[in-house]
């Protein structure tokens, strides 16, 4: 087993991805996370070790974090969860035992713009958790407390490019920070190169706070058509996320952290690190549309 590496989880998703591929192109060993070993077999290939765990599996965890000089973690998404903030803490603790029963010196975890409020927040209530619980455990960490992602929009590039509407939650005007997860991954990859500095707080976003105004005009212009926000009310949240197959549970979390951002509950604290990422919405949008 190779030794002073880094242990990355995500790697079938996107920031987890990108951190194992930027400590690669830094000629750094890894350990890749993975819950299929034919998802590892790619990452084999690039001279990756594999672990293949389950998150919520202390002990398997604890051989995929020793060694390890560093780890990026994150808590995984759930759309069918009907208790979305138990499941996330089974994870989280089971993170956290881990953690220490391997003597893991720098945990990196993938957290989100909000998670220091305690409610009002939906589905970022579970990082919130998980930092309150990786506190306690004397580990160096660094939270990537990461804005609104970029991707999100992903969702509704087949309306603007057939139909010319942006369908949004969020008013026409409303301004926010978004990140692509891509400089989340770049930015989270080179806390793991920068060690250990006790609790660390980066709050990231990309170069310029938006709206889904600017979305739209960048898709207008990207696409070749026009593309006018469609602004749709909050109640139509649960409906509309629970069509697409998710659980009524979290899809009125969503609702809630959708309404937390227009009321003004989600923002950044201003006491960690304000990071701004180098891809713009431009670049990003053309990301998703390629």
């Amino acid at each position: 087993m190779m030794c002073g590496m880094y242990t990355i989880a995500g790697v079938t998703g996107h920031t987890g991805r990108v951190v194992a591929e930027t400590l690669l192109a830094k000629g750094e060993e890894i350990r890749v996370i993975v819950r299929d070993e034919n998802k590892g077999a790619p990452w084999k290939q690039r001279g990756a070790e594999v672990a293949v765990v389950s998150l919520s599996d202390d002990a398997a965890l604890t051989r995929a974090l020793s060694g390890a000089k560093g780890a990026y973690l994150l808590l995984p998404p759930d759309p069918i969860a009907s208790d979305f903030f138990s499941s996330r803490m089974r994870i989280t603790e089971a993170i956290g035992r881990a953690a220490l029963n391997a003597k893991l010196p720098h945990l990196v975890l993938l957290s989100s713009i909000g998670a220091h409020v305690p409610k009002g927040h939906g589905p970022i209530g579970a990082v919130y958790q998980a930092e309150r619980s990786f506190e306690t455990l004397g580990i160096a960490t660094t939270f990537v407390r990461a804005a609104y992602f970029l991707e999100n929009y992903g969702a509704v590039l087949p309306a603007a490019r057939n139909d010319g509407v942006l369908p949004s939650f969020l008013p026409a005007d409303f301004s926010h920070p978004v990140v692509t997860t891509t400089d989340i991954g770049r930015t989270a990859a080179q806390a793991l190169l920068d060690g250990p500095h006790g609790r660390r707080v980066i709050e990231l976003s990309g170069p310029l706070d938006i709206t889904p105004a600017d979305v739209a005009a960048t898709l207008t212009e990207l696409l070749g058509r026009s593309v006018k926000v469609v602004e749709a009310p909050l109640d139509a949240v649960v409906p509309t996320f629970m069509s697409f197959g998710m659980s009524q549970h979290m899809a009125e979390l969503y609702r809630e952290m959708y309404a937390g951002f227009i009321g003004g509950g989600i923002t950044w604290e201003g006491k960690g690190e304000r990071v701004r990422g180098s891809i713009g919405v431009r670049e990003g949008l053309s990301a998703l549309l390629r």
